[in-house]
């Protein structure tokens, strides 16, 4: 025999509410309403459901295990709702988000802590890449959102670009380096240090030659090469090599005090660090949700290193 689930999540309201008025009250239904269906059902069921004639109404044994089995109804209908809403509004789901290397473990990955602290529902799947294969994961529908470095003009369609923090390079080394101390660096003084080099095929790696070129340094001697961000890092924790970072990676160090930038300009490079997602690919709402918060959160990061980095290191 089938039982209509609301008829079930009917006697539960009755039996947890204390009445037959008050269960219609709570199933915003009239009184009548739910009369006539309890007859109908104890008539289908061939049973009675309140013993009769008692006041408050006492249900049977029959009663009170069908009104559990409505609880059940109406505990998994609460939690389907309460699923949907969640989804809807970006709070649950899954983000897949893919981004350079450097700027992923330097910048993004605390700011996708302090998302999944907020919103501990959306499940974020990351993986690196760099612009040409981020362009085909996002064609082909691997990955929702990428950040990299993008020259306005080399976005390749159909993909969208939104500019989050403009290019900033600096010369970074270990706070404890003999240069760190000093108030001006003369380009003599930055040539006798060996040279840390991103990995071969990064938009760094040419950022490196090109920060060398513009400050005169066409000579110059690597130490180490490739690696990730954490063993670039170290090395230069441990040694008196130099490197060429994003400002917004050695900025995020800061706390550690364990590498600094040096007081010397260069020439930023034409890109800007941004988000890219295909544009006739429906984007899901906790992709959007996380999206609008890395914007917003980009957005106090360019502030802070505005009033500090300006001083520290452009105006210099």
């Amino acid at each position: 025999m089938k039982i209509d689930p609301n008829h079930l999540q009917m006697l539960a309201a009755i039996i947890d509410s204390g009445g037959l008025s008050e269960g219609a009250a709570q199933l915003n239904k009239s009184q009548p309403s739910v009369s006539r269906s309890l007859a109908m059902l104890e008539k289908r069921l061939g049973s009675r459901l309140f013993e009769k004639g008692k006041r408050p109404l006492r249900p049977t044994e029959l009663c009170q295990t069908l009104a559990e089995q409505g609880r059940v109804i109406g505990a998994a209908s609460a939690a389907a709702q309460t699923a949907v809403e969640l989804y809807s509004g970006g709070k649950a789901g899954t983000a897949r988000i893919a981004g350079t290397p450097i700027f992923m473990d330097g910048v993004i990955s605390n700011m996708m802590a302090s998302f999944q602290s907020a919103f501990p529902e959306v499940a974020i799947h990351q993986t690196y890449g760099y612009l040409a294969d981020l362009s085909d994961q996002l064609s082909v529908g691997n990955i929702d959102l990428a950040i990299c470095p993008v020259s306005p003009e080399g976005v390749p369609p159909p993909l969208k670009f939104r500019p989050i923090l403009r290019g900033r390079n600096v010369i970074a080394c270990a706070s404890s380096h003999p240069l760190a101390r000093q108030s001006a660096v003369k380009l003599e003084d930055i040539a006798a240090y060996p040279w840390i080099a991103p990995p071969a095929g990064s938009p760094l790696y040419s950022d490196l030659k090109a920060a060398l070129d513009s400050i005169g340094i066409t000579d110059f001697r690597v130490s180490f090469t490739g690696g990730s961000l954490a063993s670039i890092l170290s090395v230069m924790a441990g040694s008196d090599a130099l490197t060429v970072l994003p400002y917004s990676v050695v900025f995020m160090q800061r706390a550690a005090k364990t590498i600094t930038a040096l007081p010397v300009r260069l020439e930023h490079p034409d890109r800007e660090l941004g988000l890219l997602w295909h544009e006739d690919r429906p984007m899901r709402p906790a992709v959007r949700r996380f999206q609008k918060f890395l914007e917003a959160e980009f957005k106090g990061l360019a502030d802070r290193i505005d009033e500090r980095g300006r001083e520290n290191v452009w105006r210099r």
